[in-house]
């Protein structure tokens, strides 16, 4: 499927990347750290350090999390065993539900 052109995305979700690029930013600064050496420690092009500073919602979240990480930007607010109690949690209500979701493809006949 081809990717579309432009994408809406909702006020929130805009808002909520251009806070967490803040943070990244901030963090980098108090760091003392350049772009560039924010890049080459994460293996990212500066480019794309400056597009997710800026909270750009094109940039690979791999890539913003590894960036975050870096400087120190906490992802989740628990604590590490916490987060994997929940990652386990998650997984077995992930178990308990079906692999895949299909949509009927038998047409309904309701002509009475």
């Amino acid at each position: 499927m081809a990717k579309p052109p432009t994408r809406s995305y909702s006020r929130y979700s805009r808002d909520a990347a251009q806070l967490f690029g803040l943070l990244i930013r901030n963090a980098r600064i108090e760091r003392q750290l350049t772009v560039e050496q924010l890049a080459e420690r994460a293996g990212v092009s500066r480019g794309l350090v400056y597009r997710a500073e800026e909270g750009d919602m094109g940039c690979a979240i791999g890539a913003v999390f590894e960036l975050a990480t870096i400087v120190g930007v906490p992802l989740f607010s628990a604590d590490q065993p916490a987060l994997a109690l929940h990652l386990a949690n998650a997984h077995k209500i992930l178990s308990l539900l079906p692999r895949a979701v299909r949509s009927s493809r038998t047409a309904l006949k309701d002509d009475f």
